[in-house]
């Protein structure tokens, strides 16, 4: 392997693992937002919520 597609290599293996970073990231803010809307008490969040929720099938009661 030359020293060319050696840096080819090493820049797609950083891109792939900032890429998997971002998904990560992604999942658990997802499901975090998701977690903390179909467990919320207050009422104005709940109802902000409550269609979204139901229509991903996520129990709110």
């Amino acid at each position: 392997m030359n020293a060319k597609s050696a840096a080819n290599a090493a820049a797609l293996a950083s891109s792939r693992l900032e890429a998997l970073r971002a998904a990560a990231v992604a999942l658990i803010l997802g499901f975090g937002l998701v977690w903390l809307a179909g467990f919320a008490y207050p009422e104005s969040v709940h109802d902000a919520a409550h269609d979204t929720r139901h229509a991903l099938s996520f129990p709110c009661h």
